[in-house]
């Protein structure tokens, strides 16, 4: 028989892991390597009424070392991404909260090479690609019972079609944010946070120039969004987020929106002069909620502001055909003369 204040006493463990796991899930530190061993305690002594508590004492001293060990390994994997996740988060796009004390200035170590004061200058054009480039990607052209066939299958159809060029417009929009080029010229760590800012960059201007086409580009710009939440969701998994993913997930769609919110009002004509610049500042380089650039980054952010407008000037002279199949490709960064007078 067991002792009534044996039983009191495993009830009261059972009761302690329980809640320690509801709470290692609240705050997202919860792994498979806690909750193993955490219930592997409760087994030993459930399983075994006979079992000392000295016993059950040295066996979770013993696993004290292990989570030590784990939690360590995990927070050095996870510490970074959460921070910028966190940081992302935090932040209100619509109105910067005012911080007590001005931090220092971050460092924006400029290329020699990048002349930020003569890029993206130039007269814009269209972005379409030329008719024999090597970049374009075309639908095979099938003959006779193949053409059939497909037909059948309904890859010829409307939809299908959409979504093979929302395919390739993403891609266009990864390839130019993936690039180390971009990082360089903007004088940009590529952390999560950058990364994911840059993506939100490129997605708004792609679908503002999807909405210039009425309801069709809208339904385009629905398909394309759809292919961008899953990449981002893969991107966060793979940097180590599986734990609260769907709440992670909404958290970046509230960015996402509010950051398209505020470059659409940004682009208005009655908006002040450096108002795009100031909402580039706040979603893309400040790292402390500041609303205004740092004297440190002006000229970067100056130069990122020059860049979308000229980007979002460039995809309207870009025409329909060339937007809808994804047939066109952002000003190349690689080159550090990338839009000079």
């Amino acid at each position: 028989k067991v002792e009534l204040s044996h039983l009191t006493y495993l009830m009261t463990l059972t009761s302690a892991t329980y809640f320690t796991l509801l709470w290692l899930e609240s705050v997202s530190f919860t792994s498979q390597v806690y909750k193993t061993t955490l219930f592997s305690i409760n087994y030993i002594a459930l399983s075994c009424p006979v079992y000392r508590k000295s016993t059950i004492a040295a066996e979770f001293q013993r696993m004290l070392t292990r989570w030590s060990r784990a939690i360590s390994q995990f927070g050095r994997v996870n510490s970074e991404l959460g921070r910028q996740l966190c940081s992302l988060h935090c932040r209100d796009y619509s109105k910067v909260a005012a911080i007590a004390e001005p931090p220092a200035d971050k460092l924006y170590n400029v290329n020699d090479q990048v002349n930020l004061n003569k890029m993206f200058w130039s007269k814009p054009h269209s972005l379409a690609l030329a008719p024999d480039s090597q970049f374009r990607v075309e639908d095979p052209q099938y003959e006779g019972f193949k053409r059939a066939i497909f037909k059948l299958m309904l890859f010829y159809s409307k939809q299908s079609k959409s979504i093979r060029g929302a395919n390739v417009i993403y891609r266009r929009v990864v390839h130019q944010v993936d690039r180390p080029a971009i990082y360089d010229v903007f004088s940009l760590e590529k952390t999560f946070k950058t990364t994911f800012s840059l993506l939100v960059i490129h997605m708004w201007l792609c679908l503002r120039r999807l909405k210039q086409e009425g309801k069709e580009g809208v339904e385009l710009g629905q398909y394309l969004y759809e292919i961008y939440n899953h990449d981002v969701e893969l991107r966060v998994s793979k940097a180590g987020v599986n734990l609260l993913l769907i709440k992670w997930m909404k958290d970046l769609e509230k960015i996402f929106y509010g950051n398209i919110v505020a470059y659409d009002a940004a682009m208005l004509p009655e908006a002040k002069q450096d108002e795009l610049q100031n909402v580039i500042w706040r979603n893309v380089f400040s790292d402390d909620g500041t609303s205004t650039p740092s004297d440190a980054a002006l000229l970067p952010v100056q130069a990122m502001s020059r860049y979308v407008r000229r980007e979002s000037n460039c995809l309207s002279f870009t025409d329909k055909e060339a937007m809808f199949s994804g047939n066109f490709m952002f000003t190349s960064l690689g080159s550090t003369t990338a839009g000079t007078v």
